[in-house]
């Protein structure tokens, strides 16, 4: 199976930095045109037989934009939502690192250990990413498929892929509508060909 993993458009929450975790978030202008600037790279380079997304609307307006593009349809895939934030989401990182000064300090570095307030661990972003792609693996092992997700799930995601640890979380960036590439084969190994590729938006302002 190939995955073209990728991140949704821009939004508001993301630079200022906030937790953004489950609000439900449009795309911005910028975000819009992020998502046809994918769509057209996704459509002209590969064959894709389905998008599959997170269920949160940010992902969801990506998918179906890339989806219109290759003449396919969208579909929400469970285990790939964004990180639960608990009582952090929405919070600034100022407003976080002032309310919760240690576990604040944690997240940045050693976000292995850190579990959200309210929220959840980067352990069990591990454990619900992984199941969806092995369900994903069942039906699709000899296709392309996008999964549309977000920057932790992401992140988490390709630690695996790359046999790093969660602790690698903070080494491995992504970009609003970068693109991934990777291969996973029936018996598990995967093949990694690009991380955080956004040379399809070097247009963008």
């Amino acid at each position: 199976m190939r995955i073209i993993l990728t991140r949704h458009g821009e939004v508001d929450g993301i630079d200022p930095p906030r937790f953004r975790g489950r609000m439900q978030l449009a795309l911005t202008d910028l975000g819009r045109r992020q998502a046809l600037a994918l769509a057209n790279a996704v459509a002209e380079k590969f064959q894709p037989e389905a998008v599959y997304t997170s269920p949160m609307q940010r992902c969801r307006d990506t998918a179906t934009v890339i989806a219109e593009a290759c003449g396919k349809s969208s579909y929400v895939q469970p285990g790939i939502d964004d990180i639960d934030y608990g009582r952090w989401q929405w919070k600034s990182h100022e407003e976080a690192g002032r309310e919760f000064p240690v576990e604040f300090a944690l997240w940045k570095t050693a976000p292995q250990w850190m579990c959200f307030p309210g929220g959840e661990s980067l352990q069990s972003v591990a454990l619900r990413t992984a199941d969806a792609v092995r369900e994903l693996l069942q039906s699709f092992e000899h296709e392309t498929i996008v999964l549309v997700a977000h920057d932790s799930v992401n992140r988490v995601l390709l630690t695996q892929a790359l046999d790093l640890p969660l602790s690698a979380y903070w080494q491995i960036e992504q970009g609003p509508c970068c693109i991934n590439l990777l291969d996973i084969s029936g018996d598990g190994k995967v093949t990694v060909h690009s991380v955080n590729d956004k040379t399809h938006l070097a247009a963008l302002v």
